[in-house]
């Protein structure tokens, strides 16, 4: 087993190594060739938006051999990321935007395709640390790739970061063909059974899941709706500059790996809807930390909610992990991961909006969402038990 849980790590360290680094040179080369922000930035969308038909990608994982599918996939990604060696000029940025939505696309398989064969590949007892470590690798990565992939374009330009991130898809599927699973009972849903419609009665209906998805919908998508807060916090509540924002995203990514790896105990110790209650509490004292006019603090809040959002999530992964059947286990994994990331969506662009009032307000209802969040989602379920 500890062999598969350093194979799910590895996986773990390299897909984050090659997603972070070229999420990143995408928009660098989209604003390069263009000269449009509002271009790059439409990179990023193009990554999130595919989330949103997560129910109905989900249920191929139910309906195929998850690890064959998901080894297809990361081949497959590592094909179309070849494209971008026709980019020479502004009439080829169409091709970023395909490769990012090829991106966006593998990611929902691939998430909720390891979600369904860690339980195959791994104890009950030891999904909450693995997941933690996975968490933990992921984060470090988002501290080292950004920097690499922006150094490594500097150095040899686009093309060098597409072989570079080419190659991990490509080591990523020879790992998840290593990996050791236990023999499951074939399974073919019938025809009516509906992506969305299963996923979502699933995860609803069993207090043990749907607890822990929602306190981690509700704090992501609180994250996305403080971010714009964050940056006016920093330049005109603190007047720092600009750069300061990678303090604090260095910050929280250093929270984020030290929750990551205690994690396992903690689940172990509390439970998942604990620990998600408690994770999402953690980053609503973040968001109101981060409102104190004074520097330090806000680095402090920033690991604060750093190590919040992972518990959440964690929690909500492993929570469905636990307690859907195997074989609907691709749908539901990744209709929890819409639930889970979808809301970032319309939450960005109202928390865009919401700085307008002011750059405190959208941190203190972002805190107030969270912690209401516990208060009415955590409550213990009353004697005629809610599921």
């Amino acid at each position: 087993m500890r062999r598969n849980a350093g194979l799910f790590v590895t996986i773990s360290l390299l897909s984050g190594f090659g997603g972070s680094a070229m999420s990143l040179v995408s928009g660098i080369w989209i604003l390069d060739l263009t000269g449009s922000t509002g271009l790059a930035a439409l990179a990023g969308l193009c990554v999130y938006a595919p989330v949103l038909a997560g129910p109905w990608l989900g249920a191929l994982l139910d309906r195929a051999p998850r690890r064959p599918l998901v080894i297809a996939v990361n081949l497959a990604l590592a094909t179309v990321l070849l494209a971008l060696f026709a980019v020479h000029g502004p009439g080829q940025t169409w091709l970023i935007f395909t490769v990012s939505c090829a991106y966006g696309l593998s990611y929902v398989l691939i998430d909720a395709g390891e979600t369904a064969l860690l339980p195959s590949a791994l104890p009950p007892a030891e999904l909450g640390t693995v997941n933690g470590w996975r968490s933990s690798a992921q984060e470090g990565m988002k501290l080292i790739a950004p920097l690499a992939g922006a150094g490594l374009y500097a150095w040899c330009g686009g093309h060098a970061v597409v072989a570079l991130s080419a190659a991990m898809p490509v080591l990523v599927a020879i790992l998840y063909a290593a990996v050791r699973l236990h023999r499951t009972p074939p399974h073919r849903p019938a025809r009516r059974d509906n992506g969305l419609r299963a996923g979502i009665s699933l995860l609803s209906a069993q207090r043990a899941t749907r607890v822990p998805v929602v306190l981690a919908a509700v704090s992501i998508a609180m994250s996305g709706f403080s971010t714009a807060a964050i940056y006016a916090i920093v330049v005109s509540e603190l007047r720092l500059p600009t750069t300061f924002l990678g303090v604090l995203a260095s910050a929280q990514g250093t929270g984020s790996i030290a929750g990551g790896l205690i994690v396992g105990w903690l689940i172990n110790r509390w439970g998942t809807s604990a620990l998600g209650a408690a994770g999402a509490a953690l980053f609503a004292l973040g968001c109101l930390v981060r409102c104190l006019p004074w520097w330090p603090v806000t680095v402090a809040g920033a690991a604060l909610a750093g190590v919040g959002l992972p518990w959440t999530l964690v929690a909500g992964v492993t929570a469905v992990q636990t307690h859907t059947p195997s074989t609907l286990l691709g749908r539901v994994s990744a209709t929890a991961n819409t639930a889970m990331f979808g809301p970032l969506v319309v939450a960005i662009p109202l928390g865009s909006a919401a700085v307008h009032l002011g750059a405190r307000p959208p941190l203190v209802a972002a805190a107030v969402f969270c912690l209401a969040a516990v208060a009415v989602v955590h409550r213990p379920p009353s004697r005629r038990g809610a599921a």
